[in-house]
């Protein structure tokens, strides 16, 4: 009989949730900071949208998440209020392109994406929230649009839970700290699991991610904490489960 210790756990189902995490795809701040990071600070790549590549990774990634059966299993899609997000979240999660004028998350050629629309239907609700944006502060790319620019162009998508129209978040002068971002990130996952869904995508950024994901695993072999909390390549989809063990919630 094998002696080695077993670190194999048990969890009741209905005490865990399936969240399949996903970084934008390639926008086009992306593009020039990759040349050069002082590019970051330019108001020329404000709220950046996707490239010709980032659509391409988007089709790429919705080819999977259908093939996969994910699409039918996700219940609900969270996502970060900032242009690429949402281009990235309707794109992947929605309900296809079309020719139609109503029943749509995102209208056809929105903020000059050069797109056709994407329609609403056969696919789960989209909910707009501020936890989970990209690091803040400074970098122009970072900073998002009123929300009333963005209503009129992503009809489908849900923005009840922001309160301020306004950027309010987003500071020209301070960038927001590393460890600042983690603590975010780990009140949207607490706020997350306090959702009645139990499996849900969400459309996020590198910043984000990696700040989060790092307080996790620490009690796990190595290579999986190397797996969890390894950087996201742009439209990258992992999907994780919570498990609440507590059993306070």
């Amino acid at each position: 009989m094998d002696d080695t210790v077993s670190v194999t756990n048990l969890y009741p189902l209905h005490r865990c949730k399936t969240i399949h995490l996903v970084r934008h795809a390639q926008g086009f701040h992306n593009v020039a900071g990759e040349k050069e990071h002082s590019a970051y600070m330019s108001e020329e790549f404000f709220d950046a949208k996707l490239t010709d590549l980032g659509w391409q990774q988007v089709d790429n990634l919705r080819k999977h998440v259908h093939s996969s059966g994910i699409d039918q299993k996700v219940e609900l899609v969270i996502v970060s209020p900032l242009l690429r997000t949402l281009q990235t979240a309707v794109g992947v999660f929605g309900g296809g392109y079309t020719n139609e004028t109503e029943d749509l998350l995102m209208v056809e050629n929105a903020l000059d994406s050069n797109r056709a629309a994407i329609s609403s239907l056969d696919c789960p609700p989209f909910l707009a929230v501020e936890l989970c944006r990209e690091r803040l502060g400074v970098h122009p790319c970072d900073r998002r649009r009123s929300i009333n620019e963005y209503r009129p162009v992503f009809p489908g998508i849900d923005f009840s839970q922001i309160e301020s129209d306004a950027d309010i978040m987003w500071k020209p002068d301070i960038r927001e700290k590393n460890e600042d971002v983690g603590i975010r990130g780990m009140q949207f996952l607490n706020w997350l699991w306090t959702r009645k869904e139990r499996e849900i995508a969400v459309v996020t950024h590198s910043g984000l991610l990696i700040n989060t994901m790092t307080a996790f695993a620490n009690d796990c072999h190595p290579s999986m904490k190397i797996e969890i909390s390894k950087p996201f390549k742009n439209c990258e989809l992992r999907s994780l489960v919570m498990i609440d063990r507590s059993g306070i919630q």
